[in-house]
């Protein structure tokens, strides 16, 4: 019998299988789903900001698309999995408000997504799979067993990636 594992904002955290890490109200925030099928260890992360380096407060490093992804693959590291065969699946990263034009810094989903796409690249990570921007929030569940990320949003039912 699996269980759910919740995701706070500007959390993370890992499963085994068979269980299912969730996490609500993807808004411009992303879920970095990071899965490697050989020991089927699965992490999510729900980041609230694209670059640590960007803030004052970096006392939470699970706020921030840089700190949370190395947080993330370290802990799955412990659980044995391997960075060769890590994979990535990301969602959310939203325009959740208008944006006066020519005012591309306060799009801060937008943001989000290209620093989660540069960390992923650099760490030599694929992402396979992606449901990212647009105007509408996501929730996402994130199966350890099979490494399916379920995306649900209002606007769009479910989608399975």
């Amino acid at each position: 019998m699996s269980k759910s594992i919740i995701i706070g904002i500007s959390d993370l955290n890992i499963a085994l299988s068979p269980d299912v890490l969730i996490t609500y109200a993807l808004g411009s925030c992303v879920g970095i789903a990071l899965y490697d099928q050989a020991v089927k260890v699965a992490g999510l992360a729900h980041i609230m900001l694209p670059l640590s380096s960007e803030a004052r407060d970096k006392s939470n490093i699970m706020k921030f698309a840089d700190t949370a992804t190395l947080e993330l693959i370290n802990q799955m590291e412990k659980m044995g999995a391997s960075r060769r065969r890590i994979t990535a699946k990301i969602a959310g990263g939203a325009q959740m408000f208008a944006l006066q034009p020519g005012n591309e810094a306060f799009n801060i989903g937008k943001r989000n997504v290209i620093a989660t796409k540069q960390i992923l690249n650099d760490l030599n990570i694929r992402i396979i799979a992606e449901d990212t921007g647009m105007n509408y929030g996501r929730t996402v569940e994130f199966s350890a067993d099979t490494g399916m990320l379920k995306v649900k949003s209002i606007a769009h039912g479910i989608k399975e990636i």
